[in-house]
């Protein structure tokens, strides 16, 4: 529990709305965690910033290559659908 009172020091308060049954999920899931409220959301919003900021990143990177027209040739394309094919079959 030492790494709650840790995180908690550190952190900010964040009020905000959740529809009931949302909220009955959390309270049972922090239950099953042994973990508070607070910290399943903050975990889950953590994950979700994450992962929401790496997808941003990544599309950023292939426009800023389809820019620079860096783009697959035909014979690319081909060539990864048929080693696809051959793993599905």
């Amino acid at each position: 529990m030492m790494y709650d009172v840790y995180i908690m020091s550190r952190s900010s308060l964040l009020s905000l709305r959740l529809d009931a049954k949302l909220k009955k999920q959390l309270e049972r899931l922090s239950r099953t965690m042994s973990r508070s409220r607070s910290f399943v959301a903050a975990e889950a919003i953590r994950e979700y910033v994450a992962l929401n900021e790496w997808q941003i990143e990544e599309i950023k990177k292939g426009l800023a290559e389809a820019d620079r027209g860096e783009f697959a040739t035909e014979k690319d394309v081909k060539q990864v659908l048929n080693k696809w094919k051959r793993r599905g079959s």
